[in-house]
């Protein structure tokens, strides 16, 4: 019996990612022809997708963390799509570090909102609906001279400060259900004295999958799901999969299929995050066919 296997053309890298991708991918070529003797360097992972940094890492792109960079003098630097606060900006040109900017334009138009209303209201609660420690999260709060408050669920929205007044943003990439329940609670608890505005940050390109992403595993008798699993994005798409069609696998990449996942199984469907490489979900399709029937 033939399997058949789709993948689903709405899944892989977003706009974001993609320009980080190809400015990397610019400069590599530019050194490669001699054009440039710099090494290109790249603060953090250039996507939360292990497969895709090993790639490029081959072509000579060098992942540094934060440490890392403040020892870097006249060298080269690439900031990823997921951002950066004024202190990292601040130290390259202290170091006279040549910054290549690939910061996502909608991350980009977030954090001078965030700096905005900080500046015109600095006693208020700047609130941001994200992940901890998340690199993109870091680029926000940062904004706000460290002064945002970071809340991951229900459970964290319940210490804010009721009395003074709350401006809620969101990471890019949550979860547009997850952020109109925070909605609700604030306004349900807020003091009448105080102001409360939320605005609605999280990135289209990544909202629209959600819809998507469930149709298309519903249409399958067994789903794939690539991504890299310190993709915050990814969880909440593979979550979406789950809980449309429980026969739905989180793999990072094809040697984590389990053939005993194929028995009775007809149709698959491979998708993946907005940091997942197309080749990377080919390259499971192609596993499957080989090994499949």
């Amino acid at each position: 019996m033939m399997v058949q296997v789709e993948i689903d053309h709405e899944s892989g890298f977003c706009f974001g990612v993609t320009t980080a991708i190809k400015k990397a991918e610019e400069e590599l070529a530019n050194m490669k022809s001699g054009n440039d003797d710099h090494t290109l360097y790249c603060l953090g992972d250039i996507v939360h997708n292990g497969m895709e940094v090993e790639r490029l890492h081959g072509r000579g792109l060098i992942t540094i963390n934060h440490d890392e960079l403040s020892r870097l003098h006249d060298a080269k630097v690439l900031l990823r799509a997921h951002g950066e606060p004024p202190g990292t900006y601040e130290l390259a040109k202290r170091n006279h570090i040549e910054i290549i900017d690939a910061t996502c334009p909608v991350v980009l138009q977030l954090q001078r909102r965030i700096k905005k209303q900080c500046d015109n209201n600095p006693l208020a609660q700047i609130v941001i609906f994200g992940k901890n420690g998340h690199a993109e999260v870091l680029g926000l709060v940062g904004q706000t001279h460290g002064r945002a408050i970071v809340v991951e669920s229900i459970d964290d929205v319940k210490h804010l400060d009721f009395e003074k007044d709350i401006y809620l943003y969101s990471q890019t990439t949550k979860s547009l259900d997850e952020f109109h329940e925070i909605i609700e609670y604030i306004q349900g608890h807020i003091s009448k004295q105080a102001t409360f505005k939320s605005f609605d940050t999280i990135c289209r390109q990544v909202a629209n999958r959600m819809p998507n992403i469930a149709n298309f595993a519903a249409k399958h008798d067994l789903v794939l799901f690539v991504s890299g699993r310190k993709s915050s994005n990814g969880k909440v798409l593979f979550n979406e999969c789950k809980s449309v069609n429980p026969n739905s696998y989180q793999i990072e990449g094809a040697n984590e299929i389990d053939m005993d996942w194929f028995k009775g199984v007809e149709t698959v469907g491979v998708c993946g995050a907005t940091s997942t490489p197309k080749w990377l979900m080919e390259e499971c399709r192609e596993y499957i066919l080989r090994h499949v029937g």
